[in-house]
């Protein structure tokens, strides 16, 4: 099921052409890990943050240059023509500016979010550097059809998840091994690894969107937030349920889940092609402002989700732009008060051509 056929990596990058021929790009650099694989089907992930395992270069006559050290030469060999391959050494910024001269290129697009300073001083050594960001991010967003049915998986895979865990959220269990037992459940279950590190929050810890689990334990009688994801077939997933341990759950504990439930309900009905994204956060919010707790709302409504947990657009209140048919969001209210506890409340949605639909 996973997306392998080296058309669909081609064609992206035909479509990212025509958006360098609209601004003027003579050539552009890409070096965010994401982007990279997203273009190329090479390596999602760089070895660490401050290390790279490579990067492409897309040109206007389609001989794109893969770029990567000694140690992915058989990988790159299976995705990318030897002749627009360079491996290079400690010398990587002459050597790639000697076979991109060679193709007549002078300047160079980058994004400014993804090239540090060394390498940007390095590099306009070279080149003339073109700031261009967030190209690669505006095709992320809409997805392809393929890619809604990898998040579907990934988001059905985190369903059976969630669905396990009244038996693991058990009293007794500190905050950390339930967290463990969560990246268990996802890795049995045929995950790749979790999209992020879970979130287990217990009683006030809850008051904490992304609270790091620790050694509170479970109560007999109290409540959990769980926020957990997997990455299935390079996909990710991301869901957040606030469970109630115990007999019978408390007053103040119903009508929270109520309110969080009944916004998250008014952000969904807000999404439909054409409608302006901040409109989604606002309708959630409304139903915060009449219950007299919007203070108590301190995050954005949501995030798109894809390759990365966390992509454009943000369900935040200062967004532009409109939602379109193809994009796949997060809509996660919650309501937090430190000396009680938080409840959110999670799904992924994609938008239709008429609205939006849960995965």
């Amino acid at each position: 099921m996973e997306l392998t056929d080296p058309a669909i990596f081609a064609a992206r990058r035909e479509r990212l052409r025509a958006v360098m021929a609209e601004q003027k790009l003579p050539a552009l650099l890409v070096t965010f890990a994401a982007n990279r694989y997203y273009l190329s089907g090479f390596e999602l992930f760089d070895s660490q943050c401050n290390e790279s395992v490579g990067w492409l270069v897309i040109l206007p006559n389609g001989r794109d240059l893969l770029m990567t050290d000694a140690r992915f030469t058989d990988a790159a060999k299976r995705l990318w023509p030897v002749e627009d391959t360079l491996i290079y050494g400690a010398g990587k910024h002459a050597a790639m500016a000697d076979v991109l001269k060679g193709c007549g290129v002078r300047a160079l697009g980058f994004d400014p979010r993804a090239v540090n300073v060394f390498d940007y001083d390095a590099l306009r050594a070279h080149f003339e550097l073109i700031p261009a960001s967030g190209l690669v991010e505006e095709l992320r967003r809409i997805k392809e059809p393929a890619e809604i049915e990898l998040l579907r998986a990934a988001c059905g895979l985190n369903h059976r998840v969630m669905r396990a865990l009244p038996d693991v959220l058990t009293p007794g269990i500190s905050e950390y091994e339930a967290a463990w037992q969560i990246e268990r459940l996802f890795r049995e279950a045929g995950a790749e690894g979790l999209s992020f590190p879970s979130i287990v929050g217990v009683n006030q810890n809850a008051a904490l969107p992304h609270a790091i689990p620790g050694e509170t334990k479970i109560p007999r009688e109290g409540l959990v937030l769980v926020d957990a994801g997997c990455r299935l077939h390079a996909y990710c997933s991301d869901q957040t349920r606030t469970f109630w341990v115990g007999r019978e759950p408390t007053e103040r504990f119903q009508e929270t889940k109520r309110l969080v439930i009944a916004a998250q309900k008014a952000g969904m009905q807000a999404i439909r092609p054409g409608a302006k994204i901040a409109d989604a956060y606002h309708a959630a919010r409304k139903v915060f402002e009449d219950a007299g707790c919007a203070s108590q709302f301190t995050h954005s409504l949501g995030h798109g989700i894809g390759l990365e947990t966390h992509e454009g657009p943000s369900l935040a209140p200062r967004t532009e732009g409109v939602f379109q048919p193809g994009m796949v969001v997060t809509v996660e209210p919650g309501l937090y008060d430190a000396s009680w506890g938080g409840i959110r409340w999670e799904y992924m949605v994609v938008v239709t051509d008429d609205g939006c639909i849960a995965l």
